[in-house]
């Protein structure tokens, strides 16, 4: 009998304080509409002293297991996508397995910056799907205000602090994922990456000073990738699942650039009302950001059981990333607008496609 991974839970997470782009303007160089014309971006949000990576990701994958309402007994498997770990090690999945009182479940972190919740998604399925687990928590945090320049107009604009999460469990039901495009460029991984910090570049005083261990993008380059390749793995992991574009009703893309959203959205065909947007009130929030929005998007009745969509991103530091992914749990209600503040993000890809019919096909 086959077996499939159903999304049967989700939630998310994002820290209390707000900061505005007013806010930042007496921080650097920068100016309000400058932020907005240029990316969508109105606030952000930030965490407070003391709160760490594990802090939200813990929150959002509590809220996760309340909307399963599954036993936490029954979970055997935690998988935290995070580039802003607690620590190098032990794996911050293992401190958010022990917040949430699940000592019987493995856990460890993917790192994969911006695309690691489609990347935790996809392992996740295969995991579920190959029987070696039965019901998997996965969540996607990160805090970027830990590891940007604060000094560096542009990229300390860009991002917000959050995590999301979801439960999947093992189904008999033809849901969950339907295809999914993996593909990597490393000869390019210094358009987006910390350069400092690691074994390649031991971090020291003077590259501390230098701010070497800061997160540096390429921002122009980073763009032109982003837009070609998403729309490109977008096409393709539609027509491995055998449906078409006319079918997609709702895109929920990596909220990261309005530009490269509309671009997408264009080169797809699929109109801005379609998309799911709140680039404006968070920012880029690296991994957590498609969760979040999916978050979102299903709490405020837009969506509802059924669907299937599409994912792409970017890696972080390795900007030829491919990652699509079509599946399904929600229905897209195309009575109902989803373009929010009418702005998009969507830096490093990524995007949740709906198809027109009703039937089964998804979660």
């Amino acid at each position: 009998m086959a077996r499939y991974a159903a999304i049967v839970g989700w939630g998310m997470a994002v820290p209390e304080r707000v900061v505005s782009n007013a806010d930042l303007e007496r921080l650097v160089h920068t100016s309000d509409e400058w932020i907005r014309t240029r990316t969508g971006i109105i606030e952000r949000r930030l965490v407070a002293p003391g709160e760490s990576t594990s802090v939200l990701a813990t929150a959002a994958g509590h809220a996760a297991l309340e909307r399963a309402a599954v036993d936490r007994a029954a979970v055997d498997l935690v998988v935290l996508a995070t580039c802003t770990p607690d620590r190098r090690f032990p794996a911050t999945a293992c401190t958010v397995q022990a917040n949430l009182g699940l000592p019987q479940a493995g856990a460890f972190d993917v790192v994969a910056a911006c695309s690691g919740f489609v990347y935790g998604l996809s392992v996740a399925t295969s995991l579920i799907q190959s029987g070696a687990h039965h019901t998997v928590l996965l969540v996607a945090a990160d805090l970027f205000s830990h590891i940007v320049n604060w000094q560096d107009r542009t990229t300390c604009i860009l991002f917000g602090d959050g995590a999301g999460a979801v439960v999947l469990q093992a189904s008999d039901r033809p849901v969950g994922l339907l295809s999914s495009v993996l593909g990597a460029r490393g000869e390019e991984e210094d358009l987006m990456m910390i350069e400092a910090g690691g074994t390649r570049v031991p971090l020291t005083p003077e590259l501390l000073e230098q701010h070497r261990h800061c997160f540096v993008m390429q921002g122009s380059e980073v763009f032109r990738h982003a837009v070609r390749e998403m729309a490109d793995s977008s096409v393709q992991a539609v027509a491995k699942a055998g449906i078409t574009m006319d079918d997609v009703r709702l895109v929920i893309p990596h909220q990261a650039n309005l530009r490269i959203i509309q671009a997408l959205a264009k080169r797809l065909n699929i109109p801005i009302e379609r998309v799911v947007v709140n680039i404006d009130r968070y920012g880029n929030t690296s991994a957590a950001s498609v969760p979040i929005a999916l978050c979102e998007a299903v709490e405020q009745g837009a969506c509802t059981m059924g669907i299937m969509y599409c994912s792409r991103h970017l890696e972080e530091g390795c900007p030829g990333l491919q990652l699509s992914y079509v599946g399904g749990e929600w229905r897209y209600d195309h009575r109902m607008g989803l373009s929010g503040s009418g702005v998009a993000g969507c830096r490093d890809g990524a995007g949740f496609v709906c198809p027109d019919s009703g039937g089964p096909r998804g979660i």
